[in-house]
């Protein structure tokens, strides 16, 4: 009877531990999301200002600068090991597909701003709007890859 209810004990401590860890590494994605937030929101301003201006030189910088502080969160989360628990490398997978998917936003405006011709840049203004129409559907996976995790572990995560 006192070895099921040290083993019962033991399973539960480590079902706890494993919550644990998934919400650290949940919330550690959501920490890495919003640390690019403000970088993103002035971005998205200065593009929409040199736009306007015909200013294609710095709408490139602009895409390539953003591109770099993606590949450094990327980096980040490739290295990191998914999590010893369920869901937690379709989380992973899932995260990497979404920092991939807003670096292409940028990589589009880069593309846009180097353009040399009128063609070209039509061309790249049709794959940036073909990115922005995909926005809400990256933005409802990862929340759903996000949430099946959390159930999947015990935890809640924050809308």
């Amino acid at each position: 009877m006192i070895k099921n209810l040290l083993i019962a004990a033991l399973v539960l401590s480590l079902a706890a531990c494993k919550s644990k860890t998934a919400f650290n590494y949940s919330e550690d994605f959501v920490k890495k999301e919003q640390s690019l937030g403000p970088d993103m929101q002035k971005a998205e301003a200065d593009v929409s200002t040199y736009n306007a201006a015909g200013q294609y030189d710095s709408l490139a910088a602009i895409g390539a600068r953003m591109e770099k502080l993606f590949d450094i969160k990327l980096k980040e989360i490739e290295e990191k090991p998914a999590p010893d628990a369920k869901e937690g490398e379709n989380f992973k997978r899932a995260g990497i597909q979404y920092f991939k998917f807003l670096k292409s936003i940028y990589a589009g405006y880069k593309e846009y701003g180097n353009a040399k011709t009128p063609e070209e840049r039509q061309i790249a203004l049709s794959k940036i709007k073909d990115n922005l129409a995909y926005k809400e559907t990256a933005i409802a996976d990862i929340k759903q890859s996000q949430q099946k995790f959390a159930d999947a572990n015990g935890f809640k995560i924050q809308q």
